[in-house]
């Protein structure tokens, strides 16, 4: 995938999970809490990160999130 693809994906994959949390009015934090991850990874996760621990919070934030 081209540079440019790649971020614009992550940007998006960003941007609709914080616009769920917004109106949830839920922190990263409290969401980290929720699925029982580390804050620091959660925040990799949110913005785009690509490793197999990122992917499966992603699948785990999608679930919570109904996203």
């Amino acid at each position: 995938m081209p540079e440019q693809q790649f971020a614009k994906v992550a940007y998006d994959i960003e941007r609709s999970i914080k616009i769920a949390l917004l109106n949830r009015d839920m922190t990263q934090k409290e969401l980290a809490e929720l699925i029982h991850a580390n804050p620091q990874q959660l925040n990799r996760a949110i913005k785009g990160d690509m490793t197999p621990k990122s992917r499966e919070l992603r699948k785990q934030i999608e679930k919570v999130l109904g996203i």
